[in-house]
Parts: C-alpha cells; structure tokens; sequence
C-alpha cells in the first residue's frame, strides 16, 4: 500500500509542477463535463418532444399578416411560424427560442425581417401591416437575406407572406424537394 501512495503522489507532484500539465489537465476536465451534460441533456430513447410529436407536417400555403398572427405557439396549439423577407417558415421545433417564453418569442407569428435586419427585438420592430422595408439601409437588407437563408437551412418552408390586395395560392401536394424551393 504504501508503494501505491507513493506512486499517486509522484504522480500528482509530475502534473502540478508544469504549468502546461496543470492547462492540460483543466482541459481535459472541461471537456468531460462538456461531454456529460451534453448525453444529460438528450431525451430519452423514444421520447419526443410536443412539437415533434404532436404537430405534423404543415401544408403549403399563404398568409395575411392577421393569419400569421396566430401561430405564435400559443393560439395554434404549439405550431411557431415567422415570416423572413416574404416566406414563412415553421420553427416549432425550436420552440426553446420562439415559443412563448423564449429570447426570441416576440418573432412568433410575425413578420422579422425589419427585426432580424435591425437586429433588434424590441416590439416597436414588428408592424402590424405590410412593410415594405424601404427605409432600411443596404447593409440591413444584407443581413436579412443572410436570416433567410439560414432560416431556409434550418427550418420548413410553409408558404408565403401575402402583400396588400394580393391573392392567396392554391398549392398542390408536393414532394419534399419542390417544398424547399417554394
């Protein structure tokens, strides 16, 4: 036994006597605790969430500001939809951010791009008409069409935004490539 003590002691007297040793070793401990809280937080096997249980695929279609506004994952039974530069993408599965509650929760059933080219959340962003963005500078309109394009990367693209006067679509069934290009 004591051969054993003496062995962790060299040991642990070899670690803390660099410097380097000692940032190794603080790294080492950082990224298992990286690791387990990162398996801590799946969920269990065959467990899904409410958005990914429950609400299926949403069909194709447009919508006025005023229908968009009920699907602020409150009123339409979980479903979070937000309008980008004319399209309208469902992001309930990121519900942690635009549900209610979230950071980002005042985008859920509204138009962002003012909001999202602005980088602002604050209410006095979101119209509750059609904007037209014309008063944004270039940089601005820049930075909305980056927020889309994530947008198109990361979520379904559900339809578009109607303009003032202008008449819904009538879409038909499509496969899963052609809804992406929507």
């Amino acid at each position: 036994m004591p051969q054993a003590f003496a062995l962790a002691r060299r040991f642990f007297d070899d670690v803390i006597s660099s410097p380097v040793n000692i940032f190794l070793l603080g790294l080492i401990c950082y990224f298992s605790y990286k690791l387990i809280k990162k398996d801590s937080r799946k969920p269990a096997v065959g467990k899904k969430s409410k958005s990914e249980d429950d609400l299926p695929n949403m069909p194709k279609r447009d919508f006025t500001l005023e229908q968009l506004k009920e699907y602020d994952g409150i009123k339409s039974n979980g479903r979070i939809l937000i309008g980008v530069l004319g399209k309208v993408f469902d992001v309930s599965r990121a519900k942690d951010f635009y549900g209610p509650g979230g950071p980002y929760s005042v985008f859920a059933g509204r138009d962002a791009s003012r909001a999202l080219g602005t980088f602002s959340v604050e209410k006095s962003q979101f119209k509750d008409e059609y904007d037209d963005l014309a008063d944004l500078r270039p940089s601005q309109m820049d930075s909305i069409k980056e927020w889309e394009m994530q947008f198109l990367e990361k979520y379904p693209l559900v339809g578009n935004l109607l303009k003032p006067g202008e008449e819904p679509k009538i879409y038909e069934e499509e496969s899963s490539d052609e809804k992406k290009q929507l």
